[in-house]
């Protein structure tokens, strides 16, 4: 399967909400609005990936001086600091009928490269349990439960150390 991984842009907007709404539950997705700020502000961390000229999937999140996601960062932009040290993950998506074929672990690779391109010293995302052992395939460490709460889900921190840790 041919796919392009590439950095998202504006006109990719109705698109990527689609795809959103279609992979998480209403609590759970990222709103128009906010995927549109994300667009906006996440220049060098919102990726899609591409089959035929049509987006398929997606991942993004900001970067940060926290080390933990926390909720208040899905809420705003403001947070966002792209010279920050740690790079988080919100959402990996990929379209149902794409699951399953390596897109996803795709999206991953190319955004870790991203961040390490750039300099980061880790990437941090959360996680239901059940996708624990996808993410730990891709090297990230499991971190036990998360501080956060979106969409009222118990989620799971993973961190990938992109440089030698003390």
């Amino acid at each position: 399967m041919d796919i392009t991984i590439r950095a998202a842009r504006p006109d990719d907007l109705d698109r990527v909400s689609y795809i959103e709404n279609t992979c998480f539950p209403a609590a759970e997705a990222a709103t128009y609005d906010s995927l549109k700020e994300r667009l906006a502000a996440f220049k060098h961390s919102f990726l899609v990936a591409e089959k035929d000229g049509q987006v398929i999937g997606m991942v993004n999140g900001c970067v940060t001086h926290k080390r933990q996601l926390v909720d208040e960062l899905y809420d705003s932009t403001q947070l966002h600091d792209d010279t920050a040290p740690y790079q988080m993950i919100f959402g990996l998506d990929v379209l149902p009928e794409y699951q399953h074929q390596g897109i996803a672990a795709k999206l991953m690779r190319a955004y870790e490269q991203l961040a390490r391109r750039r300099d980061k010293e880790l990437i941090t995302l959360t996680c239901k349990k059940r996708l624990v052992p996808f993410y730990e395939q891709l090297g990230y460490k499991f971190e036990g439960e998360s501080v956060s709460t979106h969409g009222g889900v118990t989620w799971y921190d993973m961190t990938l150390f992109l440089k030698q840790t003390p």
